[in-house]
């Protein structure tokens, strides 16, 4: 109980001071979902604020402040994994809040068709990268190390996610990153559902 109420406290400090707090939107809702607009097609993920809620919290955060907007996905490994959240079209990194938690713990496990946390070699440094796991990859999850926090999983677009996971990649003098789809995958738009059946 006392774990819970720290995490609890630590989770409303963490996104006191920004426009939008992600505990804030649907608040009742423990699985939210939302729709990634791109350059490929759409896909819908639900997110698991049961298992996962500072990391669904510190998502919807971005999400709602519209961070996301006109992104990229800027590393593509098709046997592994599709990350983005970190760039803009234009190669801008993306202005990132205060890091969270890990909950690699949460029992979620990094397969195939999951959206989970990036980070550094800190298991607490995550902050708006996020990728999607292109297949099972269970040397991500937590065993005698920290591992990666998932937080939801692909319930519609898994095609997109494989028209995508065809991309050509190559490195980035722009980004100087490996592995970056040599045709731009842009987020366009990365939206709340029920705010889009509310606003119809």
């Amino acid at each position: 109980m006392f774990h819970y109420i720290k995490v609890a406290l630590l989770s409303t400090a963490l996104y006191a001071s920004h426009a939008f707090s992600g505990e804030t939107i649907q608040p009742d809702n423990l699985y939210p979902q939302v729709k990634f607009v791109t350059t490929h097609g759409d896909i819908i993920v639900e997110l698991n604020r049961s298992k996962a809620p500072i990391s669904v919290n510190n998502f919807l955060t971005y999400v709602k402040n519209k961070s996301y907007n006109e992104s990229i996905f800027h590393r593509l490994e098709p046997e592994f994994v599709l990350q983005g959240g970190g760039y803009n079209i234009n190669n801008q990194a993306i202005k990132e809040l205060k890091t969270i938690i890990n909950e690699s713990g949460n029992g979620l496990k990094n397969r195939e068709g999951t959206i989970a946390m990036a980070r550094g070699s800190d298991p607490h440094s995550a902050t708006n990268h996020f990728y999607f796991n292109l297949k099972d990859n269970p040397h991500l999850d937590p065993g005698v190390n920290w591992g990666y926090t998932v937080f939801g999983h692909i319930v519609e677009g898994q095609e997109v996610i494989e028209k995508i996971r065809a991309t050509p990649t190559d490195a980035s003098i722009a980004l100087g990153l490996p592995n970056v789809p040599t045709e731009k995958v842009i987020i366009k738009t990365l939206t709340i559902i029920e705010e889009l059946k509310t606003a119809l």
